[in-house]
């Protein structure tokens, strides 16, 4: 196994702090969660209590001011317990970031403390129906009427999406002028025009709400615009390559817990009198899943290296 040099004691220290915290405030709930499809607001509260919300954002803003190791530290231990419901990093380390870089100042002392302390949960709402990946094909629409804006349009697999208090929402201010028409919006909860479909059924992550999200007239303020009309697709681009990451981060924890939980079992499990883990061919296969584990790991931290240093692109 390459050692890792990433992490010094501190975030050492808060990697045993996370695993406590699953233990307590998570394991023992998420049989419920999966059930109910959506996790409590409790968990989200003892998650701002326990500092492990948004630990990079400013102490001017309420948070930790650490650096960014921190929340990758979050995101393994969560990804490594097998708890998918719990969409801290989202929250955190996608949409946070949206208010730090191009909120006003007004929107970051509103906010920012609160979605610290768990108070207010996040979601971001890009996809559509007809438009995931391709963002410049999106069909909702932000008319702007003195000093508000009309918003009309759709949303879905919006994750966070029944629980979300504020979405950053991405819509077409100029239709006509293709990605330079595209800005992004604050939604609060409650405001008229603004409702919350279904929650979505999926072949995984059962206690994750992922929802449809509906825009009738919603009247939003001017104030609530985030950053520059215009700008929401330059905005996205440059927010990308963190987005990429923390995927990529809790999918490699992912493929080492997996391999983890395989190896347990082959060696527990008999046929013919021995363990699985004696056959040849089970052999062949745990390699191989070991070779692309480790480059995997090896290619995703050197990615967290590069992020660091402020060199990291989304390709």
């Amino acid at each position: 196994m390459i050692p890792r040099t990433l992490f010094d004691d501190g975030h050492e220290n808060l990697r045993e702090t996370v695993r406590r915290f699953i233990a307590k405030e998570i394991a023992p709930h998420y049989s419920t969660w999966e059930k109910d499809g959506v996790v409590s607001r409790e968990v989200w509260l003892a998650a701002g209590a326990a500092g492990l919300l948004c630990t990079w954002v400013p102490t001017a803003y309420g948070g930790a001011g650490a650096d960014f190791l921190y929340s990758i530290v979050i995101a393994e231990e969560l990804g490594r317990s097998g708890y998918t419901g719990v969409g801290f990093s989202l929250h955190s380390d996608i949409v946070a970031p949206y208010l730090l870089h191009y909120g006003s100042e007004e929107q970051k002392q509103q906010w920012l403390p609160r979605l610290v302390a768990g108070e207010v949960i996040t979601a971001v709402a890009m996809s559509e129906p007809a438009a995931g990946s391709d963002l410049q094909g999106m069909k909702t629409r932000a008319r702007r009427d003195g000093d508000e804006y009309v918003i009309n349009g759709q949303k879905t697999f919006i994750s966070n999406g029944q629980l979300a208090d504020l979405v950053v929402l991405a819509c077409k201010t100029d239709p006509d002028a293709g990605g330079k028409g595209i800005s992004q919006i604050l939604i609060e909860r409650g405001m008229p025009g603004f409702e919350r479909g279904r929650n979505l059924e999926k072949v995984g992550y059962h206690a994750q709400d992922t929802s449809e999200l509906f825009f009738s007239d919603c009247r939003v303020p001017i104030a609530n615009l985030l950053g520059v009309e215009g700008q929401g697709f330059v905005q996205m681009v440059q927010q990308l390559p963190q987005e990429r990451l923390m995927i990529a981060v809790r999918s490699a924890v992912v493929m080492e817990a997996a391999l983890q939980w395989t190896t347990a079992y082959v060696n527990d499990r008999e046929v013919f009198g021995r363990s699985l883990a004696n056959f040849q061919n089970t052999r062949f296969k745990l390699a191989e899943i070991k070779t692309k584990t480790t480059v995997t790991r090896a290619f995703v931290d050197a990615c967290i290296t590069q992020h660091l240093s402020g060199d990291l692109d989304a390709v």
